[in-house]
């Protein structure tokens, strides 16, 4: 019961730091910048000012899409952003930016999460197919006595849980360097007045809280399967 008021809470708090982080674009995208630099132009100079000129800024369809492709070296920037002249526009294209930075000076925790990528894949799949076994078929291998197989689906939960866990913490860390790469730089090249800079912080702080809400709702849903297991053990 404990773990399912977890849960609930933490679904709770992503379900509001989202809605925050969508209030406080809009409220700061109707400030102009007084350099009046779109996202895009704020991204091409960072790049170029960091020595980067194999990637291309382009932009993508949907909102708060915003990412950093390292296979095919794009930094993708959402409509609002690409097109925008604001401090979120700048902060957001300045931390996709802080991206290809980390990827092109080998940052170490970017490799270590770009390593762990086809593992979180194919551990969040896996998790996908047993939560569905344990959904509809969980009752009935624990009423028929097939403990040995259930135990086994727990190891393998546990075990993939871990993985995604580790994934979601180590992102913690390249999010919030990002962020503070790209809050130097709009400061270091006049992008941003100190007012738009507070702005541009706060809207990268609470981009970077859907993150540490992530990372609680996967240690959460390790703990649970933890105590599945540790319980089913002392059986």
């Amino acid at each position: 019961m404990i773990f399912l008021v977890i849960s609930f809470g933490l679904m709770l708090v992503g379900m509001f730091v989202q809605y925050r982080l969508r209030s406080k674009f809009r409220e700061y995208s109707e400030t102009s910048l007084q350099s009046n630099m779109s996202g895009k132009e704020v991204a091409e100079k960072m790049l170029r000012d960091n020595g980067i000129y194999d990637v291309s800024v382009v932009s993508v369809e949907g909102e708060l899409t915003d990412h950093y492709n390292p296979m095919n070296k794009t930094v993708n920037l959402s409509p609002e952003v690409y097109n925008g002249r604001n401090a979120a526009a700048a902060a957001v294209a300045a931390h996709e930016c802080g991206h290809a930075i980390q990827h092109a000076t080998q940052y170490s925790m970017l490799t270590l999460r770009s390593n762990l990528v086809p593992v979180q894949i194919v551990s969040a799949r896996i998790v996908s197919f047993l939560n569905m076994i344990f959904l509809f078929g969980g009752f009935m291998m624990y009423s028929n006595g097939n403990g040995a197989m259930l135990m086994t689906m727990l190891y393998l939960m546990v075990a993939c849980n871990i993985v995604i866990t580790l994934f979601a913490l180590i992102t913690l860390p390249v999010e919030f360097d990002a962020s503070k790469r790209a809050l130097a730089w709009i400061d270091s090249r006049g992008i941003v007045t100190a007012r738009e800079h507070e702005m541009a912080k706060d809207a990268l702080n609470w981009a970077a809280m859907t993150y540490v809400v992530a990372a609680l709702g996967a240690l959460a849903n390790l703990m649970y399967y933890v105590s599945m297991l540790l319980g089913r053990r002392d059986d």
